[in-house]
């Protein structure tokens, strides 16, 4: 029997093998080992880090900004950046981890999707574990009170702004009174500190809550997982070598002004492209105006969007077209062509409002006007999965028709021959075993 690792126990349960997936498994300890990361590198941040929006004038190492007015809070990512050592490559760590910890936990769920291995407690924990890293990353964003902070500041104040009734409350409780106040970064601080990581902390031990493999129990010997300084070193480099966040170039929140060329992290891409494509719509209702521009791209895209993701385990015999018997009626099996397409289809969704994000960016290299190419992604955002669901589920049909033809008349060869009549016919080589089984377990 070969020798497997042994860890400690509470890290032993979050790395737990997959029997059925290897690649899931790869994913799962991915995200939890960039989110081990960001946890050290987090705490390594805490002492440098003023949670303050009190102005302060700036004297310190980068010159550009001496003299300016500014919160606590950015001066003290500002010297977090120039004055501790080594604070920079931490900070970048930091946001770098973030941002793979999202980037596994979407590669997990997508390779879960597309085998259909769905387990509905585990798949809803990874969509929540999703949404709680997003949400992280976001509150990240907006700690160091930067142009790029304010940025996101003013879209989340936009977006909950526009919420029929509640809109207005809701600012009001969040901000402590007018925007941006004087309570957001600290109130910000200590859900981004406290409640966001004992949340993800608590779905990845759920995640993983019936223990360590049946393989990890038959021959124990202690030694690290190969992966966790693999990720940590990846992490590491990226934070030495790759820029992300500069917020020296940013300059300080100035409400009402946004950074020229400021983006937010690739994961909330789709967010602002859905909200450059929505057209202008402020019907006024009793007097009351009600922007659609804003609630629907913001609020009704992405809830639906996350709402069918979460409850597809529950939609996938429906989507699949399988039928139980009925009555003298024989079950009809899944097509999973059905389940393959619906994904490439919320793909091609995602990724054609994340393009729309940088529209002014293609509008610009391209010499195009920036309301034609808004009009294109426009209609590839309503055309586009469609078209994608209609063309993936043809060419699986189209496979499974050649793996099947295979598995009952073998692989064409290419080798002609004469028979004994004078025609001419091909010859074909047997299917292997496995691929045979395979194809034809895949029409039961």
């Amino acid at each position: 029997m070969r020798e497997l690792p042994e860890l400690p126990d509470a890290v032993r349960r979050l790395v737990r093998a997959d029997p059925d997936d290897r690649w899931a498994k790869v994913f799962g300890r991915i995200a939890v080992y960039s989110f081990l990361v960001a946890l050290v590198s987090g705490i390594l941040l805490l002492p440098f880090f003023q949670p303050s929006m009190a102005p302060v004038v700036y004297h310190g190492s980068y010159r550009k900004l001496d003299g300016l007015t500014m919160s606590h809070a950015y001066q003290s990512a500002l010297n977090l950046s120039f004055g501790v050592r080594g604070g920079l490559l931490i900070r970048q760590v930091h946001h770098w981890s973030a941002d793979l910890f999202v980037a596994a936990v979407c590669l997990r769920l997508v390779r879960v999707f597309f085998r259909g291995r769905f387990r509905r407690p585990d798949w809803l924990i990874w969509v929540g574990l999703l949404l709680a890293g997003m949400l992280g990353g976001l509150s990240g964003t907006i700690l160091p009170d930067d142009m790029l902070s304010g940025g996101s500041l003013s879209v989340l104040t936009g977006v909950m702004l526009s919420l029929p009734l509640v809109g207005t409350h809701a600012v009001m409780l969040i901000f402590g009174g007018p925007v941006p106040g004087h309570v957001i970064i600290p109130r910000d601080y200590w859900l981004h500190i406290v409640v966001l990581p004992v949340v993800l902390g608590g779905l990845l031990l759920l995640s993983y809550r019936n223990g360590s493999p049946r393989a990890f129990r038959v021959r124990r010997v202690r030694r690290l997982d190969p992966l966790l300084p693999f990720t940590a070193a990846v992490l590491v480099t990226l934070g030495a070598v790759a820029q992300i966040n500069p917020v020296w170039l940013y300059g300080p929140y100035v409400p009402g002004s946004i950074s020229a060329g400021s983006v937010p992290d690739w994961y909330m891409g789709f967010l602002d492209g859905a909200l450059r494509l929505m057209p202008a719509w402020e019907p006024s209702i009793g007097g009351h105006p009600l922007s659609l521009d804003v609630l629907i791209p913001a609020v009704v895209v992405p809830g639906l969007f996350f709402t069918v993701v979460a409850a597809y385990p529950l939609l996938d015999g429906w989507i699949g077209g399988g039928r139980p018997p009925r009555g003298l009626l024989p079950p009809k099996p899944a097509d999973p062509a059905n389940r393959t397409s619906f994904g490439v289809a919320g793909i091609a969704l995602y990724g054609l409002l994340w393009a729309a994000a940088a529209n002014d960016e293609i509008a610009d290299h391209l010499h195009m006007s920036l309301y034609t190419v808004t009009w294109v992604f426009r209609v590839l955002a309503l055309a586009g999965p469609p078209l994608a669901f209609a063309l993936t589920r043809m060419i699986c049909h189209a496979a499974e028709a050649r793996r099947r033809d295979e598995a009952e008349h073998g692989v064409e060869t290419g080798r002609i021959v004469m028979t004994p009549e004078g025609g001419f016919t091909e010859i074909r080589e047997p299917v292997a075993p496995l691929a045979k089984t395979t194809s034809l377990s895949a029409r039961h």
